[in-house]
């Protein structure tokens, strides 16, 4: 990955962080208050967690006679398995840290399992 494209992508987060973090000063106080920006409010960490973990997996050094013992794929697998128990930690719970650990835990142990088990 070029770091080119890192610095794009982390002034385009960056930039969608400012905006979402800015526009309620600009919005009306009555619009603020609809049910349907509440929830959004509430999913939008989520959302921007899921985005950086998405732009994250490591999928480049993969093709179809990549075999299962590869690391490269124990490693997108590991990624993927941690990325669907931080969804399925934060339906749950709604603590953004805790999904966080979830994840981190998760990716580590996962890639232990596969090195020790497919590895």
């Amino acid at each position: 990955m070029s770091s080119s494209y890192l610095i794009l992508a982390t002034f385009a987060m960056a930039a969608v962080t400012f905006v979402t973090r800015a526009l309620p000063a600009l919005i009306p106080k009555k619009l603020l208050d609809t049910p349907w920006l509440h929830r959004l409010n509430e999913s939008l960490p989520l959302s921007v967690m899921v985005l950086l973990i998405l732009t994250s997996l490591s999928y480049q050094n993969l093709s179809v006679t990549t075999g299962i013992h590869s690391a490269e794929l124990h490693l997108l697998m590991a990624q993927i398995g941690a990325l669907l128990l931080v969804l399925l930690i934060y339906h749950i719970s709604r603590q953004l840290l805790v999904s966080m650990v979830v994840g981190i835990a998760a990716i580590n142990g996962l890639l232990w399992l596969f090195t020790q088990f497919l590895g």
